[in-house]
C-alpha cells in the first residue's frame, strides 16, 4: 500500500491531504521537527525528527518508496523523492515531474542568487479556495496513479 508523506512544517494544505487520504484509506506521515496538531481518525501519524536544518527532508527521502505520494514545497526534496520513484506534489498544487524538476531547481538557484544580491522577492501568495480545490484534485489523481503503479494492481 502506498502512503502519503508530508513535509509538515509549513504545509498549508494539511486538511485537504487528510480528506484525500481518508477517501482511500491511506496512511499519512506528517513529518516535522516540532509537534504539530494531528486530528484523530484520519490515519495521520505525526513523525517528529531532530531539529537539524534538513532532518525532516532526510527522513522523508529515506522513507519514500516507489508509488508513494510526497507533498512538499521544498524543490531539492522533491528531486530526491522523484529519484526514489515517488509522485511529488507541491503545496501549491503543482506536480513535480522528471521533466519539470530540472527547471524548478534552476529557478530556485536563480532566486537564491537574486536574494543574496539584495533583490527583494515576496514569498508565496496565500492559497484561495480554488487553489485548495485544485490541490485536492491533483492529490487525488496522484494517489490513484500511485495505487495503479503498485505491483499486482
Amino acid at each position: 500500500m502506498i502512503k502519503i508523506l508530508v513535509d509538515g512544517d509549513a504545509c498549508p494544505v494539511k486538511d485537504e491531504i487528510y480528506v484525500v487520504a481518508t477517501r482511500y484509506g491511506l496512511k499519512v506521515l506528517l513529518v516535522a521537527n516540532t509537534r504539530i496538531f494531528v486530528p484523530e481518525g484520519f490515519g495521520v501519524e505525526m513523525v517528529v525528527v531532530d531539529k537539524g536544518p534538513d532532518a525532516a527532508d532526510d527522513w522523508i527521502a529515506e522513507q519514500t518508496r516507489a508509488g508513494d505520494v510526497v507533498v512538499t514545497a521544498d524543490i531539492p526534496l522533491a528531486a530526491r523523492c522523484l529519484e526514489a520513484g515517488a509522485h511529488v506534489l507541491g503545496t501549491n498544487g503543482r506536480p513535480f515531474t522528471e521533466d519539470s524538476i530540472g527547471g524548478a531547481l534552476a529557478t530556485r538557484e536563480l532566486k537564491s542568487q537574486l536574494r543574496e544580491i539584495g533583490v527583494a522577492s515576496g514569498g508565496p501568495r496565500s492559497l484561495s479556495e480554488k487553489d485548495r480545490s485544485l490541490f485536492a484534485s491533483r492529490l487525488d489523481n496522484l494517489v490513484q496513479k500511485g495505487m495503479r503503479d503498485l505491483p499486482g494492481s
